[in-house]
């Protein structure tokens, strides 16, 4: 079986570089999966602080009993100043992602629990962050114009089709992870601790 998911990328042979380890990364540990979990992170704690501001005037009162100093403003300061760093590491993530997917080396004659192969799953997951890396940018458009344009002189920065729209991200995020998660652990294709043993390095000196 080729090494690569489909003939068309064996055309990028000449750039893989070769005896860099496991996976044949230039580097121990893959990048992509950190910063997929930093750019969910970031993500959800925009969405969450933004709805937690929207919901302000419900929860004034909660936080009046907790002798909490917060403010409506403070809530959405927090949403779109980490929704606005979540669009940019997420080009890196998904540039860190195709880089590490063509580097990578699938298992193969493996299904998915999804009932997927590896080169299945890996153009649905590397469209998928695509379309993702542009869901989130457009969001953070959006919630730019409401920041400084259509809701300015509001107390509520955003609005609730914004809300529903980051949480309806939150399922497909948590989908394309599903994905993300079965080429690690059922293709093989990030570095994991069975592939550090095969390279002859020791996942508990390597591994966080």
């Amino acid at each position: 079986m080729s090494r690569y998911p489909s003939q068309a990328w064996s055309l990028l042979a000449p750039l893989r570089p070769s005896g860099l380890g496991a996976n044949d990364l230039p580097y121990t540990l893959p990048i992509h999966p950190n910063l997929v979990h930093l750019t969910i992170g970031l993500f959800v704690i925009a969405i969450a602080f933004d709805l937690v501001g929207a919901l302000y005037p419900v929860e004034k009162r909660l936080f009046r009993f907790l002798a909490l100093p917060v403010t409506r403003g403070g809530f959405h300061d927090v949403g779109w100043y980490n929704l606005l760093l979540c669009a940019g590491i997420s080009f890196l993530t998904v540039a860190a992602g195709f880089y590490e997917m063509l580097l990578a080396d699938p298992v193969p004659g493996v299904r998915s629990a999804l009932g997927l192969d590896s080169t299945t799953t890996l153009i649905w997951h590397g469209v998928g962050g695509v379309l993702l890396l542009l869901a989130i940018v457009a969001m953070a458009v959006w919630r730019g114009f409401q920041r400084f344009v259509w809701r300015r002189d509001y107390g509520r920065q955003v609005q609730w089709s914004y809300l529903l729209v980051g949480v309806l991200l939150f399922a497909v995020l948590g989908l394309h992870g599903t994905l993300g998660a079965e080429l690690a652990a059922e293709f093989g294709v990030h570095v994991t601790a069975d592939q550090l043993l095969a390279a002859g390095l020791d996942p508990r000196q390597v591994l966080p």
